[in-house]
């Protein structure tokens, strides 16, 4: 096994935007820090702040000569309650209160509150239990009439306003996509979005639903299924398979199966969706103390770590940066562990698809290409590509090789630019001489202090230029 001499990260990471990102200089700052996806959430801000801050990102990009990707996160169903009359009250265990979905909007009191999602009382039914707050609060369903939950409260504290509600356990039957979220979806596709992240999906049916929406208005960006409901784990792979790629949304997630069952879930997740050749973003409070604090905590440090080491292809900041004291010093520090964790060996070791029979040329090719790169004195993977298909291949094998994605394709830049360990160069290519393509791409990396000559690179491509999976040629390059 041979190691890269690079310092390339591979593992990439994801920045919210926010109020913070909006000061004078710090987008800037945070792009250059390290960040290689932004992502826009539409639960927050109005259309020209997501347009206003897509806009930024791509002209900031140019001056840095860098794709990033610009990830739409749409809302999804807010299964909320509504309000309080004095904005807060403080329950204790054991009392009763009602959730009551007939109640008007602001009239809630210690004994009651009204309900933004009227369907939850033909959802639940008794002893079922349901977590306030992110689970801070727990409610037991002691019966339903009508509009009106009756509960005992089992764990209290202060509920506000519009706080959340999720049943253990999942269940919930909101659909995934609101008419909010379609006109969103919009919106992220005139802005130039090139993923939109699904809040709550139950199936791969609500997967093909945003695919069909973003057909129909002509936008050509991949879906991400954010997996956070219970039941979604039991058509996991389903839902994979259907999708651009993942994300393990930690947050609701945790609440619906129990914080016990998380971690495992997790790496479940994360191995599902590389063995499916798709990528796999962990997210929720990743380094949260950062929010105020300089430094990460150990914990955070870990769990950061853990990630890497389990394989994911992006960690996601969220509020640390979207509306943090410190947004570019969290990315700093996440890109910081990310590299410590993949100097460990076994991120470089792989066996995935080993005694696998291949059904796709370019499956073959980038197979024999990354195992390869693990057993012959390589510096680096020239990938020539039009769709990205093969560099996502590529980045399902465990390696420290780094693989430039070279496409003249720029939307192709921006999405594989989320794939780990790998790399998107603008370059194009017409094979009519082979000898001037190799020294127009191995010049490239020469130029970025990736190869010398005398140095071998794997290059992969096909036959003929502008072909989408068109790879079926590999071939083992000293660069000149």
């Amino acid at each position: 096994m041979n190691s890269t001499t690079t310092a390339l990260r591979r593992t990439k990471i994801i920045a919210t935007l926010g109020p913070a990102t909006d000061q004078n200089g710090v987008l800037s700052a945070v792009l250059a820090a390290g960040v290689d996806a932004v992502r826009l959430n539409f639960s927050h801000g109005s259309a020209l702040d997501h347009q206003r801050r897509a806009a930024a990102v791509r002209e900031i990009s140019q001056t840095l000569h860098k794709e990033v990707a610009i990830i739409a996160d749409l809302q999804g169903p807010k299964i909320r309650i509504s309000r309080f009359a004095a904005e807060s009250v403080q329950l204790i265990a054991g009392q009763h209160f009602i959730l009551d979905a007939s109640l008007a909007k602001d009239a809630g009191t210690v004994e009651q509150v009204g309900l933004d999602y009227p369907a939850l009382p033909t959802d639940v039914k008794p002893d079922d239990k349901l977590l306030l707050d992110d689970g801070r609060l727990v409610f037991n369903v002691l019966k339903i009439e009508g509009p009106r939950i009756y509960c005992n409260v089992l764990v209290g504290g202060k509920l506000s306003n519009n706080k959340g509600i999720n049943r253990q356990g999942g269940g919930l039957t909101a659909k995934a996509l609101t008419d909010k979220d379609k006109q969103d979806l919009i919106t992220a596709i005139q802005l130039g979005a090139d993923y939109i992240a699904i809040s709550f999906p139950r199936s791969a049916s609500d997967i093909h639903e945003a695919q069909s929406l973003i057909k129909a208005a002509n936008g050509t960006a991949g879906v991400i299924a954010k997996i956070e409901r219970a039941e979604a784990l039991d058509e996991l792979d389903a839902i994979i398979e259907a999708a651009a790629g993942v994300m393990v949304a930690r947050g609701d997630l945790g609440v619906e199966i129990g914080d016990a069952a998380l971690p495992e879930v997790q790496k479940w997740i994360i191995n599902r969706a590389r063995a499916l050749d798709k990528p796999v973003i962990t997210a929720t409070q990743m380094m949260e103390t950062m929010i105020h604090n300089a430094i990460p905590t150990r914990a955070e440090v870990f769990d950061v770590a853990n990630a890497v080491l389990d394989g994911t292809d992006a960690v996601m900041l969220s509020a640390e940066t979207a509306s943090g004291e410190h947004p570019v010093l969290v990315v700093e520090a996440m890109a910081r562990v990310c590299v410590g964790a993949e100097s460990q060996r076994s991120t470089q070791v792989s066996k995935h698809r080993v005694e696998c029979y291949f059904t796709k040329i370019e499956e073959v090719i980038a197979m024999s290409a990354m195992y390869a790169a693990n057993h012959f004195a390589v510096k680096a993977i020239i990938a020539l590509t039009e769709s990205g298909a093969t560099p996502l291949l590529m980045s399902r094998i465990r390696s420290g090789i780094p693989i430039f994605g070279m496409t003249r394709n720029l939307s192709t830049q921006r999405r594989i630019s989320l794939y780990r360990g790998v790399y998107p160069v603008s370059c194009s290519v017409e094979f009519a001489n082979i000898a001037q393509d190799d020294l127009r791409t191995t010049d490239i990396l020469k130029k970025r202090g990736i190869v010398q000559t005398g140095d071998f690179v794997l290059v992969t491509h096909g036959d003929l230029a502008g072909e989408v999976d068109g790879t079926n040629t590999l071939r083992v390059l000293q660069v000149p």
